[in-house]
């Protein structure tokens, strides 16, 4: 099969059952050990990735808004020297000549479904993690379609080179299972996660105490804990906080200091797991913490470390994609703005996901409407 790849379970179940299986290094969902059987395929799609050095994408996978609001931050920022790799502003794009596949997984989302109690609990995870897969293979992919009820309109598409994976959810749910899958086939294309990303960044700053900040959806998962898990060091904890919803938010950054206050530990980072909350406001709040004005401003300021920081998911995604091009010199050195094409997951007539691309006024109605 070449093209889009549409990816059932049956249809892969029956594609393995037909070849040798291969032995993974780990437990694996069904479909990654069909794909690495499917030689001729969707194998053959995923064992040529990241061949292609510099050439091909930077796809942003997950939940639709998490997507869009992370292509803004890539398109827009510049605070690093193009040439130098100082961290300092020239007047130029960070991701200069760059192009971002943005794929909008509305088949999917929201991901908190997939998390219910009761006998279906490990199904539903393992559709989480099949999901994973499949977007994958799409982001891998050289095609896609123009329309979800008509497999006849393939369009051409970049194959990727790096993959994002905004979820947090898929930090713990999908990436093994991806990595698995390159493993088993022999591609290599680079994998990032935003939860790798920000515990990584806070880590290597030397904070021993963190506080991730998340919604009411995400932290009963779990998944924040299983991966600091993995990756932490002796001597480190870690808080999983889901503030109140409030108008402001500096009103649910307060709520989050307070909450940690009551672990009577210091606070060295506090990780925002949220693309749309941005710092400066937040950064103003914490002067305010800092002055000491009231007497909750004086407690919770001696609960923060001197030197604490703030790393948000944006942000931090974005300086982790960018050490990572320039150290594998994976940037593609083009003299042009960065762009994005947006996709988004559609089920097909024959009840299979396939890949969408969609426009940015599409975009714009769907998602964002105040998008640029």
């Amino acid at each position: 099969m070449r093209g889009s790849i549409l990816i059932g379970i049956a249809a892969a179940a029956l594609i393995g059952a037909c070849k040798p299986q291969m032995s993974a290094p780990r437990p694996t969902v069904a479909l990654v050990e069909s794909i690495a059987a499917d030689t001729s395929g969707a194998g053959k799609i995923v064992a040529s990735a990241g061949h292609g050095g510099a050439q091909g994408s930077v796809a942003l996978i997950g939940e639709p808004l998490d997507g869009i609001l992370l292509a803004r931050r890539f398109v827009s920022t510049d605070q690093v020297d193009n040439i130098s790799g100082q961290a300092h502003r020239d007047s130029l794009p960070d991701f200069a000549g760059e192009s971002f596949d943005v794929i909008l997984d509305a088949y999917n989302a929201p991901y908190s479904h997939f998390f219910v109690p009761g006998p279906e609990a490990a199904s539903r995870l393992d559709s989480l993690r099949t999901a994973a897969v499949q977007n994958a293979v799409f982001a891998w992919d050289s095609t896609c379609f123009q329309n979800a009820s008509d497999l006849a309109s393939r369009l051409s598409k970049s194959r990727a080179k790096v993959l994002v994976f905004t979820s947090a959810t898929q930090a713990e749910y999908g990436l093994f299972d991806v990595d698995t899958l390159q493993q088993l086939t022999g591609g290599r294309s680079q994998l990032v996660s935003s939860v790798s990303s920000l515990l990584e960044e806070a880590i290597a700053g030397g904070a021993k105490n963190l506080a991730v900040w998340t919604s009411r959806e995400i932290r009963p998962t779990g998944v924040w804990q299983a991966v600091f898990k993995q990756m932490s060091v002796p001597g480190t904890s870690i808080t999983v906080i889901a503030p109140d919803q409030a108008l402001d938010v500096r009103t649910e950054f307060r709520d989050v200091l307070r909450q940690y206050r009551t672990t009577g530990r210091s606070l060295d980072a506090l990780l925002i797991d949220s693309y749309a909350i941005e710092q400066p406001s937040l950064q103003r709040e914490l002067a305010i913490i800092r002055s000491a004005g009231t007497d909750e401003d004086a407690a919770l300021d001696k609960m923060l470390a001197p030197d604490f920081r703030m790393l948000d998911a944006a942000s931090t995604v974005v300086r982790t994609t960018y050490r990572l091009l320039r150290r594998e010199n994976l940037f593609t050195h083009r003299i042009a703005r960065p762009y994005a094409r947006y996709y988004e997951t559609a089920e097909s007539t024959d009840g299979n996901p396939v890949l969408v691309e969609v426009s940015a006024s599409y975009v714009q109605n769907a998602y964002v409407p105040d998008i640029d």
